[in-house]
């Protein structure tokens, strides 16, 4: 089985502007598209509403609204997305009916969604598929903001201050899911950073305890890290934002995690390149500053990094400390060009 992983998908504003008049296809090369169509689950974090209705969240300490045009449905099925988070600091932007035609737009597309609801008991509920021979439980949640929380009487995020521990109804959650594989795909820690802060750092290892197969995070719109289980972010995916000169938002990677037997075995992350409102496959100059970000980012943590025909490659090791499987065995001639083939 294999499970397909993106970060901060953003189809709103310049990017819904270009919906208008373009088709679902053109915010995406064909490479970007083939290479989603791998896997056999695909999971991002949506970072916007789909609707035409509502009006901007009244705060005026916020200063962005993400809301995309029911086309955007059209734009995920292309891409092969099964579930979506919703579990982010966007998908209130334009109140609650904004966020009830979200759900019935997914829903019509055949699209599954964790982490918001009509209530707190479904905003905190997983979602569990079966794909690639396997159940894969997926659970999502964001530390930010609190007045996106659902409520017993009201719709919006599963919410945790994660600031202050990971609590204990979430480790519930992760630990009773009736599945094989159990994705917890977090929206945690602060935007532009390079690295993971603390408090993020201790909640992966609670959501791994908790009986989380990976920790696939998201929010800082630059990609982290991936040691242990946990791919600390999975940076931006499309968007209209502004780039950081140093920490280059605008090229990032999909992560590709091939599983054996619900076992994760080795991540495959392929470059890409945001451009405004469409990304696609990094030129070599990208790809080869992603690899080296890629690769310092993941010697922090211990973490190994090869490199195999424009795409980056991470090992995992058995958890129980067993011998490489097939597949290990196969990736490390790969890697020492010892394999035949």
């Amino acid at each position: 089985m294999k499970l397909a992983l993106a970060g901060d998908t953003m189809l709103g504003r310049k990017v819904a502007e270009r919906l208008a008049v373009v088709p679902p296809d053109a915010l995406f090369s064909e490479g970007v598209v083939a290479a989603a169509h791998e896997a056999d689950l695909f999971v991002l974090n949506l970072e916007c509403v789909i609707s035409d209705r509502g009006r901007p969240w009244p705060d005026p300490r916020k200063p962005f609204f993400f809301r995309a045009p029911p086309v955007a449905t059209e734009v995920l099925q292309l891409l092969g997305v099964g579930c979506v988070t919703l579990a982010n600091n966007h998908v209130l932007d334009f109140g609650f009916d904004a966020l009830s035609d979200t759900f019935r737009h997914l829903s019509d597309a055949g699209i599954a969604w964790v982490g918001a609801g009509a209530d707190e008991a479904a905003a905190r509920a997983p979602t569990v598929l079966e794909r690639g021979g396997a159940r894969i439980g997926l659970v999502g949640v964001t530390d930010h903001p609190h007045d996106y929380a659902a409520a017993p009487d009201r719709p919006g995020v599963a919410y945790a201050d994660l600031r202050n521990g990971v609590p204990r109804w979430l480790l519930n959650v992760i630990g009773g899911i009736d599945a094989e594989v159990v994705v917890v795909s977090p929206h945690w820690g602060p935007n532009m950073v390079g690295e993971p802060v603390d408090h993020v750092r201790e909640a992966a290892v609670a959501f791994r305890a908790a009986g989380g197969t990976l920790v696939a995070g998201h929010s800082a719109h630059v990609f982290h890290a991936v040691a242990d289980g946990v791919l600390y972010d999975l940076g931006d995916f499309i968007d209209d934002y502004a780039t950081d000169p140093e920490l280059r938002n605008d090229l990032g990677l999909l992560f590709l995690v091939s599983f054996e037997h619900a076992t994760p075995i080795r991540l495959e992350a392929v470059p890409l390149a945001l451009d405004f409102c469409h990304t696609r496959l990094a030129d070599p100059d990208e790809a080869a500053w992603i690899g080296r970000r890629f690769r310092s980012a993941c010697a922090t943590f211990g973490t190994d990094v090869f490199e195999r025909a424009g795409r980056f490659f991470v090992e995992f090791a058995p958890a129980d400390g067993s011998r490489p499987t097939t597949s290990d065995k196969w990736l490390r001639a790969d890697r020492e060009g010892t394999r035949d083939g």
